[in-house]
Formats: C-alpha cells, sequence, structure tokens
C-alpha cells in the first residue's frame, strides 16, 4: 500500500465495503479518470478484481482504492465521499485538481 493520495470518507468506505462484501469477490474498488463528457474527462469507479503492474494501491477506512498510473495524477488529493441529498445519493468527487466541471456534475477538466 502506497502513502494517502486518495481519500474515502467513513459514509464512502461503508458503503463500498457492503458492495464489496455483497459481491462477494475483488481486491477493492478502481478509481480511474477517462476522456469523456462536456468538460473533458470523466470518472470510472468499478470492482477491481485483479491488480495490474502499473496499478497503485491506497487504503482508506479499510478499502483498498485501486488506480492506475495513467488516471494517478488527476485523481491525487481526492477525497470520495458518499451524500444523500433529498431522494438521491450517490458518490462525490472532491477533486483539487479539477479547474472546472460540466453543469450536470458528469465530467471535468484540469489545467495542463
Amino acid at each position: 500500500m502506497n502513502a494517502m493520495a486518495i481519500a474515502l470518507t467513513e459514509r464512502a468506505a461503508r458503503q463500498m465495503q457492503r458492495a464489496l462484501t455483497g459481491r462477494g469477490t475483488g481486491v477493492g474498488i478502481r478509481l480511474a479518470v477517462t476522456t469523456s463528457g462536456c468538460a473533458g474527462m470523466r470518472y470510472v469507479m468499478e470492482y477491481a478484481d485483479a491488480l495490474e503492474p502499473e496499478d497503485r494501491c491506497f487504503e482508506s477506512h479499510g478499502v483498498t482504492v485501486v488506480v492506475d498510473a495513467r488516471s494517478l495524477p488527476y485523481l491525487t488529493g481526492v477525497e470520495l465521499d458518499f451524500v444523500r441529498e433529498g431522494l438521491n445519493e450517490g458518490f462525490r468527487f472532491n477533486n483539487p485538481n479539477a479547474t472546472s466541471a460540466c453543469g450536470c456534475g458528469e465530467s471535468f477538466s484540469v489545467s495542463a
């Protein structure tokens, strides 16, 4: 495990742990960034079933977070929270690297 570059709030970690336990397999949660959306980049969150040689692993509140080397510069310093607002709930990325986000909140951009 590496020093913290990705942090989960306790709420996010509990939600992820429930999902991992319910699934029954996997080494953790994989976070990545892809080119997409109206602002240029989009977050991807999925189960990590195996580790690749270029992956970096971080532990936060008992959950292993896996990030590929290409995504790491865009995700360093991110805090992932799980929020409930009215009838809606979901994960929220608090990314200090993001310089702007689209109106729908699905994508973001960073300065070059």
